[in-house]
């Protein structure tokens, strides 16, 4: 009984990994009479040119009409996948948009234990040299269309007539992140005092989150996680591959405590972890945590 049991967890967990849904979530951050803005993030797609189901999904998020994509990195998963990748997007890409790299932008992912997943640190010394993915080409491609690369540096964007003050930095799991210094792209500028602070990152790890709060974030937005990817359901994550609490493997929370606004709005900035809506393929498994996009309105507090 209970080998037949697992053997339909199995089956279920592959099955899982093409139940995508959309999670709609209102963040209150906004000042008071300010017009609602919607975000759409997207993270940890880990495409292969295969997944013709997951393009037709992706391709069918622009029907949501966001204001802006926030795609926060591990797009690929093959050497192959950036034409795929860019046609997946190519609806989204016409709309404002802002990106950060994850590690699966980089290199193509290899076969490991997932038993690994239970250290405390999960990243592993390479024991042959990493197969290079197209990052650069990939980076050109959303530049082009108008997406702001954040990768260790600042911007600015006017989004439904909200300024955002933008920072971001490269893939924190792969110990690329460089914190831009700490003058503001907008210092000095009047038209600042009404902005959105928002801090975008691939990897929750608590010194970047850290860093954009003491930055002022009003918003951070990161991936990922995956969720923990195989659930309990009743407890959640087991593991979120980085030193973030597993509490915060996916959803809407405060950093580094409570929620802002159940502290007054002047302890935490509000945190959004995406659990993505893909898996390596060397683990095509997920339990009780669907594969994902979120979309974010931006509200009045």
């Amino acid at each position: 009984m209970l080998a037949a049991l697992g053997v339909g967890a199995l089956a279920y967990a592959h099955v899982e990994t093409k139940l995508f849904t959309t999670r709609r979530v209102t963040v209150p951050v906004l000042p008071a009479g300010a017009r609602d803005v919607r975000v759409l993030h997207v993270s940890d797609l880990h495409l292969v040119p295969t997944q013709r189901r997951k393009i037709a999904w992706i391709r069918s998020l622009a029907e949501l009409e966001p204001d802006l994509v926030v795609d926060t990195g591990d797009n690929m998963a093959h050497v192959d996948a950036l034409e795929p990748l860019l046609g997946a997007l190519e609806p989204l890409l016409a709309v404002p948009g802002v990106f950060v790299m994850g590690s699966n932008d980089y290199y193509a992912p290899r076969p490991k234990n997932p038993a690994r997943y239970l250290l405390p640190d999960a990243r592993v010394p390479a024991q042959s040299e990493p197969r290079e993915l197209p990052a650069a080409d990939l980076a050109t491609a959303m530049t082009a269309a108008g997406w702001l690369d954040l990768t260790n540096r600042r911007d600015v964007l006017e989004v439904a007539g909200l300024r955002l003050d933008l920072v971001g930095v490269d893939d924190p799991h792969l110990d690329r992140d460089v914190f831009p210094g700490t003058a503001a792209v907008s210092a000095g500028d009047p038209a600042a005092d009404g902005a959105l602070r928002v801090g975008v990152t691939h990897a929750p790890y608590r010194r970047v989150l850290d860093a954009m709060h003491a930055d002022g974030s009003d918003v951070v937005i990161a991936g990922h996680t995956h969720g923990g990817q195989l659930c309990v359901p009743g407890f959640g994550a087991l593991v979120t591959n980085c030193d973030l609490d597993r509490r915060r493997a996916k959803g809407l929370h405060g950093w580094p405590g409570a929620r802002p606004d159940e502290r007054g709005g002047e302890t935490s900035s509000w945190l959004h972890v995406s659990a993505g809506a893909g898996t390596s393929p060397y683990a095509p498994f997920r339990f009780a945590c669907r594969p994902e996009a979120t979309l974010l309105t931006l509200t009045s507090r």
